[in-house]
């Protein structure tokens, strides 16, 4: 049994470099407290960093994303330093990085105990992303191996998408992280039963964290809506409807952890002993398709 905490993570203006580091420091030592050993913070969560940007650089969407980048290597430095000093498991969320093509990237990563186990591009880029923020996609799937068991990372976006989830089964990810940023309800919505689907579909876990609230000083996160939540397969002693937690409200006024327990023995079970075998009978679908009369 392993104890998860993902993030309704409020967007808050944080000024300076030391605010900003005493809010992660704080916010991730309360999930500690309450025995948390793997901690999920949302997709962009990082653009908070922009609130320590001059008004008018913060304002301005493409400015403030490049305005923040001279601070990423110190925040990764930061992040590490939490997960070591907690011993935990810390997916700080994501955010845009500038690669050395002169791309930008939408990349989560990975901190351990024993330090930065890699990292994750975002792969299917909306049309707000695409158009308007000019940020490129990824172009590979990895598999962290840490002593909670095999993890995956699909952002937001990509958890609409079978095929990425299906790809990270087959490494062996028994736990999927949803990292996501949402504006609407039918945002939050897409990306829940894109999750959901991708839990059901493979026999795994998938645990989500979005962003929540108001910020009019951020152009890149002014509105977020979403609930934290665990899926996991409906079948033989997991949840009927697939929620094995999710947090209470969709937009609460404060950052807010969702602490939940997980028995990957039990998520394993169920696809050698469940009432069904998806992730199994998986290949099975492409030969009715294939043989589909027009």
């Amino acid at each position: 049994m392993i104890t998860l905490a993902a993030c309704q993570y409020h967007i808050d203006l944080l000024e300076t470099w030391d605010a900003y580091a005493r809010h992660l420091t704080t916010l991730c030592e309360q999930a500690v407290a309450q025995g948390a050993q793997l901690l999920l913070l949302p997709e962009y969560a990082g653009l908070v960093l922009s609130g320590q940007l001059p008004a008018a650089e913060r304002s301005d969407l493409h400015a403030s994303i490049a305005g923040i980048q001279p601070l990423v290597l110190r925040w990764l430095e930061l992040c590490e330093q939490i997960a070591r000093d907690c011993g935990v498991y810390l997916q700080p969320g994501s955010m845009p990085v500038l690669d050395e093509d002169g791309q930008y990237r939408n990349r989560a990563w990975l901190f351990g105990p024993q330090g930065c186990l890699g990292s994750q591009d975002k792969l299917m880029m909306t049309r707000f992303e695409l158009e308007q923020w000019n940020i490129a996609a990824g172009s590979e799937l990895n598999v962290f191996d840490t002593d909670l068991g095999k993890l995956g990372i699909l952002i937001c976006y990509d958890n609409e998408f079978p095929m990425l989830a299906r790809a990270l089964a087959e490494q062996g990810a028994d736990l999927i992280l949803a990292p996501s940023c949402t504006d609407t309800a039918a945002g939050f919505y897409r990306v829940r039963i894109g999750a959901q689907a991708r839990a059901l579909e493979n026999q795994v876990a998938v645990l989500q964290s979005p962003t929540v609230g108001m910020a009019a000083w951020s152009p890149a996160l002014d509105e977020n809506t979403g609930r934290a939540a665990l899926y996991v397969p409906s079948d033989y002693g997991m949840p009927a409807n697939g929620i094995a937690a999710e947090s209470p409200e969709l937009s609460p006024a404060q950052s807010h952890w969702l602490i939940c327990q997980l028995d990957l023995d039990e998520v394993r079970r169920v696809r050698d002993n469940g009432q069904v075998f998806t992730r199994r009978d998986w290949p099975k679908q492409f030969g009715c398709v294939g043989s589909a009369k027009h």
